[in-house]
């Protein structure tokens, strides 16, 4: 298969076991690795005091959307998630040539050392999996970004591993938030995602310059996910929270281009993951509009509108997003990548091929292998 018509899945997942953790966590730790309790309804997971039943929302890819459930056993989930010999023949099935994997971490644990830990254990387990075929797997590592010297550590050790971005909390947060927490493991675990926007800390301050420092030297862009509203898994509030969550993400990205991040880090790229785009123009026509009104009084630092910023620094994710495809030659909306977001239950698989051809119909073919190949190839230094 040419170039001109390679598929990379620009996000792509992880879902593994919770018993992967004993496998990947420091030892003074195994012991308290989340294990799995068959029950006569769903399996359990037994960790910190808690019995939960599974949650399999995120690994429904495959099957029939009328069986879907939100609780269930390992032996439902889709086996690619964590298994990477069923990957890759899936992947092959769905016309994929290669897949940028997210996760799949980290483990909400109460205890700050504990949660801390799971996060490279988690980059481990990321690495061991893209192993198995280096020219088509390539893992996004997860950073806590509660400490910034020691983001910096993790992100060179990811670096090291072979990862080729990282995964930050939408928000930053401290570790204030996990000790003593009154919250369960599933929320404790999206804090990783979300972090804490209302926190005194947040990415337009100093404090993290050395760190975009960082990831520019490396080469390594920074991604959000999901991350800036938290979704509930319960059927009356789980479809908005979905919706809420693409929209959302457009709260961190504005405070790195209206406070003058990406005008100090031209270089650095950020990638809104699994968002949908379709807002993007529509929130780059809002900010250039409102700065050129507002700019005086509020002593805006930029030299250019925020749009040029968009479009310098930063790009997004889709799935099945016509109205993002329709307008890619919008400032905003220029640095669009299409994924499959296996296996969740947004997935295209096993059909992602047809989803394709159905988006991009009338597209030229040029700008179409830009968006489903091209860019992410250029993107995350895979071509």
């Amino acid at each position: 298969m040419s170039s001109t018509n390679r598929i990379v899945d620009a996000d792509a997942h992880l879902n593994p076991p919770p018993t992967f953790w004993a496998d990947y966590l420091p030892a003074k730790f195994k012991e308290r690795a989340p294990r799995i309790e068959p029950g006569e309804d769903a399996d359990y997971v037994i960790f910190e005091g808690g019995r939960k039943k599974l949650n399999i929302t995120g690994a429904l890819a495959g099957t029939k959307e009328e069986n879907w459930k939100a609780e269930g056993r390992l032996s439902e989930t889709a086996r690619g998630g964590h298994e990477a010999s069923v990957r890759l023949a899936e992947m092959k099935q769905d016309g994929m040539d290669a897949a940028i994997i997210y996760g799949g971490g980290p483990l909400g644990s109460k205890d700050p050392e504990l949660f801390v830990a799971s996060f490279e254990a988690y980059n481990r387990f990321l690495a061991d999996f893209c192993s198995h075929d280096r020219r088509r797997l390539f893992g996004v590592g997860y950073l806590p970004m509660h400490d910034v010297p020691e983001a910096i550590r993790m992100l060179r050790d990811a670096h090291k591993l072979g990862l080729k971005a990282v995964n930050v909390p939408a928000f930053p947060f401290t570790l204030k938030h996990i000790a003593g927490s009154d919250k369960g493991a599933g929320a404790l675990g999206m804090l990783a995602m979300a972090g804490d926007p209302n926190s005194p800390r947040q990415y337009d301050s100093p404090e993290f310059h050395p760190f975009w420092e960082a990831a520019i030297e490396l080469g390594m862009p920074i991604t959000i996910h999901l991350g800036g509203r938290t979704v509930r898994m319960q059927g009356d509030r789980f479809i908005t929270d979905l919706v809420m969550s693409k929209f959302s993400m457009a709260e961190p990205i504005a405070i790195l281009i209206l406070n003058g991040v990406f005008q100090r880090y031209p270089e650095l790229r950020f990638v809104s993951a699994e968002s949908g785009v379709g807002w993007m123009p529509f929130m780059a026509d809002y900010m250039d509009k409102t700065w050129a009104r507002h700019r005086h009084w509020t002593q805006s630092p930029l030299k250019n509108p925020p749009s040029f910023y968009m479009d310098q620094n930063v790009y997004g994710s889709f799935i099945h997003d016509a109205v993002g495809v329709a307008t890619r030659h919008l400032p905003g909306g220029k640095n669009i990548m299409w994924s499959s977001d296996y296996p969740h239950s947004e997935s295209t698989f096993p059909n992602s091929k047809d989803m394709i051809a159905k988006l991009f119909a009338g597209v030229p073919e040029e700008e179409k292998n830009e968006i489903i190949c091209g860019r992410a190839e250029k993107l995350f230094h895979i071509g």
